[in-house]
C-alpha cells in the first residue's frame, strides 16, 4: 500500500471514529460505569432495569411500525416477499424471524427471506468485517431477484452499516418498498428508505454492544411486522393460529382442539372434519360450521382471499338467503 493510500485510509478511519462518537448506540451508559465491579445479582438487576426501557422506546415508533405492517401485507398480496437484510447481530435477528414464519403460519419458506452479510456461515460465527462490503450488499440483493412487489427491510442498529445501506439503495432502484430499522436518531438509513423505524433505546450497559437493548428492540419490531402482516393476510382467526403446519402428533392434537373450540362440533366430529380436510384447520372449521364439503370450503376460502372470518360470514349470508 502506498503512502497516499495509507493517508486516505487513516483519514477515513478518523472520520468514522468521529461518526461513531456521535451515535447514541456507541456512547457510554452512566448507570453501568461500575459494571466490572458489580456482583452477578447487580448485573442482572441493571440489565433488567435497562431492558424495561426497550418496550417504551418501541411504543414511540408504533406509527411507522403500523405502516410497515400494511406495506408487508400489500407486498404479500401482490405476490411479493418480505426480505430482511442485515449484518452481524441484526442479520441474525432477521434470519431468526424469517425462519419462524413457515412453522407458525404454514407459509412457504420463500415468503420471508433473510439475507445476512457473509451468508450462512455468519449465522454461527461472527464475520463482522463483511459489513463494510457495499458491493456484496448490492450483489446479494441482485441474487435475490428483488422486484417492485417486494418489501426490503434493512436492519442496522447504527443506521449506517455500509452493506445494508448499499442493499437498500439497490432495492430502491429495483422499485421495492424499503424499510430501515435502526436505534439512532437522524441516521443515514432514514434518508434512503420509504419507512424509517428508529426505537431510541439509549446507550447499552456494555458500550457499543448492540446485541443487547438495540437487538431486543429490533426483534420486537420484526415480531410486530411479520406477525401483523400474517394476521392482515388472513393467517389467523381471532387470536388463533388456524394455518399452523400440522407436521407431528402435538400439532395434530392442537389442530383438533382448535376445530373443537371454534365450532359447535364434538371432538369426534372435529377429527373427522380434519381428516376430510387433509388436516387443514380452516377447511375443517368451514365443514363443521357450514355443512359444506372440503372442495366447497376450499372454494369459499379462495373467494375471500383465505380469510376464515370472511368465509364464515359469506356462508352465513348465503344460508340466510342474502
Amino acid at each position: 500500500m502506498t503512502a497516499d493510500h495509507n493517508k486516505i485510509a487513516e483519514d477515513n478511519l478518523l472520520r468514522l471514529s468521529s461518526t461513531l462518537e456521535g451515535l447514541t448506540s456507541e456512547s457510554t451508559n452512566a448507570r453501568s460505569e461500575r459494571l466490572d465491579e458489580m456482583s452477578a445479582q447487580e448485573i442482572a438487576q441493571l440489565m433488567n432495569d435497562e431492558d424495561k426501557a426497550v418496550a417504551l422506546a418501541v411504543e414511540c415508533v408504533l406509527e411507522p411500525i403500523g405502516l410497515a405492517i400494511e406495506a408487508a401485507k400489500d407486498s404479500l398480496k401482490a405476490g411479493g416477499r418480505i426480505i430482511y437484510v442485515g449484518a452481524g447481530t441484526s442479520g441474525r435477528l432477521g434470519v431468526l424471524d424469517a425462519s419462524e414464519i413457515p412453522p407458525t403460519f404454514s407459509a412457504p419458506p420463500e415468503l420471508f427471506h433473510a439475507i445476512i452479510a457473509g451468508g450462512a456461515p455468519a449465522i454461527f460465527q461472527a464475520q463482522e468485517g463483511i459489513e463494510d462490503d457495499t458491493e456484496r450488499g448490492v450483489f446479494d440483493i441482485e441474487q435475490a431477484s428483488v422486484c417492485e412487489n417486494d418489501l426490503v427491510i434493512g436492519l442496522a442498529a447504527s443506521g449506517r452499516t455500509p452493506y445494508v445501506m448499499a442493499a437498500l439503495k439497490f432495492a430502491n432502484e429495483k422499485g421495492a418498498t424499503t424499510v430501515g430499522i435502526s436505534c439512532n436518531a437522524n441516521s443515514p438509513i432514514e434518508e434512503i428508505v420509504d419507512i424509517s423505524i428508529a426505537p431510541l433505546v439509549g446507550p447499552e450497559i456494555l458500550a457499543g454492544s448492540t446485541r443487547l437493548k438495540s437487538g431486543t428492540a429490533q426483534k420486537m419490531v420484526l415480531n410486530m411486522i411479520s406477525t401483523g402482516a400474517m394476521v392482515r393476510s388472513g393467517k389467523c382467526y381471532g387470536n388463533r393460529m388456524v394455518e399452523l403446519n400440522v407436521t407431528n402428533e402435538k400439532l395434530r392434537a392442537r389442530a383438533l382442539n382448535l376445530v373443537r373450540e371454534l365450532t359447535s362440533a364434538s371432538k369426534t366430529e372435529s377429527l373427522e372434519a380434519l381428516k376430510t380436510a387433509n388436516w387443514d384447520v380452516k377447511v375443517a372449521i368451514l365443514i363443521c360450521e357450514t355443512g359444506a364439503d372440503a372442495q366447497q370450503s376450499i372454494a369459499m376460502l379462495k373467494s375471500v382471499g383465505g380469510h376464515l372470518r370472511a368465509a364464515l360470514t359469506k356462508a352465513s349470508n348465503i344460508g340466510n338467503g342474502e
